[in-house]
């Protein structure tokens, strides 16, 4: 890849990292599982970025490629997650910072999603990033009704998970 492919590429992802942190954090219990995760969908993205033509934004394209890659790695049900070693690029991105209560909020909404299986917590992620039914049934490859209904359900378990 040129350099310029390379600058764009690490531009957008410093700009979207968001998705992929959040990504991660609903599909793994712990902060190393979390940066094994964020490494891998950062690779699947770089190795996919050569074939995105912008159809789609790039944050739409990132939300497909870090969930497919969240659920097959989670769904192969390994606890550790192969990682690969990348010698040329060395990219240098900033995680978001949260103060205390906020973060805890964060933590008890995270481990209720943790409750949730592979499509709910992708459904509720896509949900929580304010995207409309329409995208996130494009995303999920579901219809927009089907959507509807599922995150509807979903709501009603979260609620009986955080106050039982």
């Amino acid at each position: 890849m040129n350099k310029e492919l390379e600058h764009q590429f690490v531009t957008n992802l410093e700009k979207h990292q968001n998705i992929a942190h959040k990504i991660c954090r609903i599909y793994t219990n712990d902060q190393d599982s979390h940066n094994d995760l964020f490494q891998e969908i950062t690779i699947q993205l770089w190795k996919a970025y050569p074939k995105f033509r912008g159809e789609a934004k790039f944050s739409t394209w990132m939300y497909r490629v870090a969930l497919n890659t969240a659920i097959t790695l989670y769904r192969k049900k390994k606890r550790s997650i192969p990682t690969q070693d990348f010698d040329t690029v060395d990219f240098k991105i900033k995680a978001e910072e949260y103060d205390d209560e906020t973060e805890q909020q964060l933590k008890v909404m995270y481990s209720a999603i943790q409750e949730l299986n592979d499509i709910e917590k992708a459904l509720v992620f896509l949900y929580l990033e304010d995207k409309n039914y329409r995208d996130i049934s494009e995303t999920l490859g579901i219809t927009e009704v089907n959507a509807r209904v599922k995150m509807n359900r979903v709501k009603t378990k979260l609620k009986n998970i955080l106050n039982p």
